[in-house]
């Protein structure tokens, strides 16, 4: 039964909003048209990792829910991630000033406001805007995210994974997009020809697509973006001297011309940090909470793998202690897997001026708990500033629906003055790591031939070289991977070694088009005559065999959705591959199978399904979006 009596809805809503824990105060509650300020509407700290969703039309308050909400996460020691489309949240560094207005808003939704600023990091997109720039190598996006950039269809989006594989199996790492442009060019190329071939499922007419978007993709200057020095997610998860939660604004003044980068490389921060914090469970606060405006740039023309990859992202992702927050114009913009899975709702005004509109409306009023509002004429009437909020309370069960005028922030509210952001960019201690790009010898330096310059490892740093060298040369007709003849071999047994050298390269190029043909499709690939079967295993990773103890080795990588990092003999740890990207299954076709045999084996298979399991949570987010696996240091 609905009550409809004011003071009655007025003491439900103080009760349902009363939590044992920290909380974020939102405002005040609206019943029958009277705000009260006793019916105080509040979200438990605890829950934020529970997801939500901002959603409104233009112009009634989104931002500004935003900024409070970002304030008192880090007054309470919470570091906040969020995107600043148009400027506006720049003014978080700077107390806000008392106005007449203001103060009688303030007092009337019972909050005790008092002029504050907060500590904000200026990061930008390749270091547009002025502000600290953010980039990424291609290795670490994966072929999946940059498909997603470049617009890819499905069939494209597996030849790019195919190019990624190629490109970790012969050592050329790939942090730019000159190093991702000259690996395709040398496969379409006379001398890459059999390369090309060998790789059985990209044909040159794709990769010629890929190389023209990867042309237009510098075109837009985008290779400002990808490379190095890579920003390294924890940077996200600080706090200030006073304990409070830094808030990380990453500034778009150029979205409208790559909306694609900006909602892909949130996606990629997500995965990196997914992949890289233990799992910590239910905290009394969260160590991070990311809040995604014009979330709707997220799903538009995406693939269905990138919105399950997201789907299954925003699942699992909360019991690292994260939670992540949509902001958006209508909940139409979220698919329905994604809004299902975001507990706590703040609703603006929405505006039923078409057939769509008024279908949305109804739409939206349905996803809301019963409640006693005609939450229709609520939602086109609401001013700016009050929304309709329900959250999740701490027995994990939804909170009354209230009609509530939100709280204004303690900081600016718009743009800081003049010069605030560059005085602020000039002090960070993240602007020495990153201000410069470096360009390291990789996979462009190496398919020119050019030599690493004196001091530098391939990674472009002094000491000793990264993981890498070594790495054998890309196979082509006129360049045959050869193993180094030792030291004391006589010259005259160096031909014999060479010609049995390429025959085994050969036979392992044949084997190797094989297993990619298997992991396309689905299937073993045709049957093999016996005297073009591989030989038996060596327990050599390159091989994709089995160690001394009988582990899974190699480069069975999964292209789609499979784990990244192969198992290194003797333990069940993932391992991190030279610069590359390809992901070593721990299972699957090929590591299920013994030697010499056509298909798995079920004792087999089974064990390493129980092993697999272990390390199946921290390697999944890695595998849907195909990111590097990177050491972290985590604060």
């Amino acid at each position: 039964m609905v009550e409809h009596d004011g003071a009655a809805r007025s003491a439900a809503i103080t009760a349902g909003y009363v939590f044992e824990g920290p909380t974020l105060h939102l405002g005040a509650a609206i019943v029958d048209g009277v705000l009260d300020a006793g019916a105080q509407v509040r979200l438990p700290l605890a829950m934020m990792n529970r997801h939500g969703l901002i959603a409104g039309a233009t112009g009634t308050g989104k931002t500004v829910t935003l900024q409070v909400m970002a304030e008192q996460l880090s007054a309470q020691g919470v570091p906040v991630f969020l995107s600043d489309i148009k400027g506006d949240l720049t003014g978080l560094t700077t107390p806000g000033t008392a106005t007449e207005r203001l103060t009688k808003r303030t007092a009337g939704v019972g909050q005790g406001w008092t002029p504050t600023g907060f500590p904000v990091e200026f990061l930008s997109l390749g270091g547009d805007g002025g502000a600290i720039p953010v980039r990424a190598t291609i290795s670490s996006f994966g072929p999946l995210l940059l498909s997603r950039v470049m617009d890819l269809n499905e069939t494209q989006e597996s030849s790019l994974q195919l190019v990624f594989h190629y490109a970790d199996k012969n050592g050329l790492e790939l942090y730019n997009l000159p190093d991702l442009r000259a690996v395709i060019s040398f496969l379409t190329s006379d001398e890459g020809k059999e390369a090309l071939e060998a790789l059985g499922g990209l044909s040159k007419a794709t990769a010629g697509v890929i190389l023209r978007e990867l042309v237009t993709l510098e075109a837009q200057g985008m290779d400002a973006f990808f490379g190095e020095p890579e920003f390294d997610t924890a940077d996200l998860l600080r706090t200030d001297a006073d304990g409070r939660g830094i808030i990380t604004s990453l500034e778009l003044v150029t979205v409208q011309q790559k909306p694609r980068l900006f909602s892909t490389f949130l996606m990629w921060l997500l995965a990196d940090m997914f992949a890289e914090l233990p799992e910590v469970g239910d905290l009394d606060k969260p160590r991070l909470v990311f809040f995604l405006d014009e979330a709707h740039l997220l799903f538009t023309g995406s693939s269905k793998a990138f919105r399950e990859s997201i789907q299954a992202t925003v699942r699992l992702i909360r019991s690292k202690g994260i939670g992540i927050f949509f902001v958006t114009q209508t909940p139409r913009d979220v698919p329905a897997e994604v809004l299902g899975q975001l507990a706590n709702r703040v609703q603006h005004a929405l505006r039923a001026f078409t057939p769509d509109d008024a279908k949305a409306l109804r739409a939206t009023v349905s996803t809301f708990p019963i409640s006693p509002y005609d939450l229709e004429e609520v939602l086109t009437s609401a001013g700016i500033g009050e929304a309709v909020v329900t959250v999740m309370n701490e027995r994990g069960a939804p909170t009354p629906v209230a009609w509530t005028r939100l709280r204004s922030p303690e900081s600016v509210m718009g743009r800081a003055p003049e010069g605030t952001v560059a005085a602020v960019v000039a002090a960070s201690p993240l602007l020495a790591r990153y201000s410069q790009a470096v360009d390291s010898h990789s996979a462009y330096e190496k398919l020119r031939g050019l030599p690493v310059p004196a001091g530098r490892g391939v990674d472009g740093a002094s000491g000793a070289p990264s993981s890498g060298v070594g790495a054998p040369a890309p196979e082509s007709p006129t360049t045959e991977p050869s193993e180094p003849a030792a030291p004391e071999e006589r010259p005259d047994a160096r031909g014999d070694a060479a010609d049995a050298t390429r025959d085994t390269a050969r036979e392992d190029r044949d084997a190797e088009a094989r297993r990619i043909e298997e992991e396309i499709l689905g299937m073993p690939s045709r049957p093999t005559r016996e005297r073009d079967r591989r030989p038996v295993d060596d327990g050599s990773p390159r091989m994709g065999g089995r160690g001394p103890d009988g582990r899974a080795g190699g480069y069975g990588g999964g292209y789609e959705g499979g784990f990244e990092g192969g198992r290194t003999p003797g333990d069940g740890r993932a391992r991190t591959d030279r610069g590359g990207y390809s992901a070593n299954r721990a299972g699957g076709y090929d590591a299920g199978r013994s030697s010499g045999s056509t298909g798995p084996d079920r004792n087999e298979m089974a064990d390493l399904a129980l092993k697999a399991a272990g390390v199946i949570g921290k390697e999944l987010a890695r595998g849907l979006f195909g990111t590097k696996h990177r050491k972290r240091k985590w604060y």
